[in-house]
């Protein structure tokens, strides 16, 4: 059984920094991408960052290039987000999810709230 569990969202200031955490179960995790995905309230769920299986490539969205860092440990199964400067559009709740060939999973999802 395949499990995503995120954590580490909360409620921060603009310009503050989290860290989120996805830890999964279930699968073989080193062989499989990763990805951080957003949703807004009242918009689609958008693709945030990803990084391939080995951790050799990663991907971001336009708007959080040079704020958000995607990472990885195999040797834990757990992927993490580093979000730096943190502006109140960045507020959603954010979805861990793993891919691989035409298999994919998502996680319950962790609410981040950026507000002064």
């Amino acid at each position: 059984q395949v499990t995503l569990v995120e954590s580490g969202g909360g409620s921060v200031q603009p310009g503050g920094s989290l860290r989120l955490s996805c830890a999964a179960s279930g699968f073989t995790f080193s062989q499989w991408t990763m990805s951080w995905y957003r949703q807004a309230p009242g918009k689609e769920r958008d693709l945030v960052a990803a990084i391939t299986f080995d951790g050799r490539n990663t991907d971001y969205a336009d708007s959080v290039k040079g704020r958000f860092t995607i990472s990885r440990d195999n040797t834990k199964n757990t992927v993490y987000l580093q979000m730096n400067s943190l502006k109140p559009e960045d507020t959603a709740v954010y979805y861990c999810r793993c891919r691989r060939a035409m298999a994919g999973y998502w996680g319950q999802g962790t609410q981040v709230t950026v507000s002064s």
